[in-house]
């Protein structure tokens, strides 16, 4: 359980973190209660099958992409970026507002990010509907999302 747990906190961290070195995932991984070991950083790296990506930044961050998804993860981003017109809460509920057409995509980028806690998604023709068990952990994702956007 606890690996499952520690692996889980480490996706939902290099979602929202542009993660750069293990030092710094130790160091995040700490600071929400999980007594880890350099030794043990490096095992979940592999296995999660996790990479150094270019962020939109400029810097190398951790990502679940794998090597030959490199290429599409930037397109998703650029897709993101270029597709969504708005991200808002409505109470638990995150609402993604999109260009027309291209909310599938965009449903299907958002649910590999692993947002804390998401518990499902579903989408129409210009709208995706992200949902959460709390209000709070609705309003982070949004935070998460709009940081994608910059």
């Amino acid at each position: 359980m606890a690996r499952s747990a520690r692996q889980s906190k480490i996706l939902e961290l290099i979602s929202i973190k542009e993660i750069e070195t293990q030092d710094e995932l130790a160091r995040e991984l700490k600071n929400a209660n999980f007594d880890i070991t350099q030794a043990t950083i490096s095992r979940d790296i592999k296995e999660l099958g996790l990479t150094k990506i270019l962020s939109s930044s400029g810097k190398y961050k951790y990502s679940l992409f794998g090597t030959q998804e490199q290429a599409v993860s930037s397109k998703y981003i650029t897709i993101f970026k270029e597709s969504v017109i708005s991200i808002k809460t409505a109470l638990n509920l995150v609402v993604v507002k999109t260009i027309k057409g291209m909310s599938s995509s965009i449903c299907s980028f958002v649910d590999k990010l692993n947002l804390t806690e998401m518990m499902g998604a579903v989408y129409g023709e210009d709208t995706v509907m992200l949902i959460f068990p709390t209000t709070a952990l609705a309003s982070d994702a949004v935070i998460s999302l709009n940081n994608m956007m910059e």
